[in-house]
């Protein structure tokens, strides 16, 4: 006792605080806890980046959706009926041109708009703003490349060039990982009545409407896409036809 306070007086005397130490089952304890701590707040932070990460990804599938539908509702829904009724003088242009197909009725001439089940192609204008303008040939088929298939877009002027020059074409990805790609078309077939149909070749007119069916590798669900064509109807002129896309893009 009185060794104990011979203690006490010495901590007073040297300003010292005198305190008690933690046992070992109190440290036990804490570190417990903290061990708790930092499991549920690390727990929360994966749960949190797989929110994110699973909201990034269907952020970006609802933008290539639209892209795409965007790509057929301004170009394709626009399509000329136009045949290629350029001089022979010009040189056999629509034999240069991919996937020009000449009528039984007209064999010196080509309709624009072809379409197959997997394959399509249709006259369309640019606005005037962009880097390519006036009428442009769009060829929409799907490629095998690098183990995918993807759906490719190739550009091509419906324009006759001098003998000597070559049509500056242009190749796009439009959607990469397609495991399935459709086309229907709707219009009048023979009969008189207006009917689906998987192909449309070698007709003087366009169809009411075109039907494209989607499917890509990652399983996520694309609805059909069913665009109207703004002109669906014979085919015209190709002056006609410049003389109209020069007012357009002068407006």
């Amino acid at each position: 006792m009185r060794k104990a306070r011979i203690q006490g007086s010495r901590c007073k005397v040297q300003g010292l605080i005198c305190q008690r130490g933690f046992t070992l089952i109190e440290v036990l304890i804490a570190m417990t806890l903290l061990s708790i701590m930092v499991v549920l707040l690390f727990s929360s932070l994966r749960i949190c980046a797989k929110s994110w990460e699973q909201g990034e990804n269907k952020i970006a599938e609802v933008n290539e959706a639209a892209v795409v539908y965007n790509f057929f509702q301004r170009h394709l829904s626009s399509a000329i009926p136009l045949w290629n009724d350029f001089t022979a003088r010009d040189g056999g242009y629509a034999a240069s041109l991919p996937g020009m197909i000449a009528t039984t009725e007209n064999k010196d001439k080509t309709f624009s708009f072809q379409g197959k089940k997997q394959s399509l192609q249709f006259v369309s204008v640019f606005p005037a703003s962009a880097r390519r303008t006036g009428m442009q040939l769009f060829s929409i088929e799907p490629r095998q490349q690098d183990g995918e298939q993807d759906i490719k877009v190739t550009l091509t002027p419906f324009y006759p060039v001098a003998e000597g020059e070559e049509w500056h074409r242009e190749e796009v990805v439009l959607l990469r990982d397609v495991s399935n790609f459709t086309l229907a078309y709707f219009g009048v077939d023979d009969s008189g009545e207006g009917t689906w149909q998987d192909e449309w070749l070698e007709k003087d007119a366009q169809p009411r409407l075109v039907k494209i069916s989607i499917n890509t590798g990652n399983g996520v669900y694309w609805p059909d896409m069913i665009i109207e064509l703004k002109v669906a109807g014979a085919g015209i002129g190709t002056d006609t036809a410049n003389g109209a896309v020069s007012a357009e893009n002068s407006d």
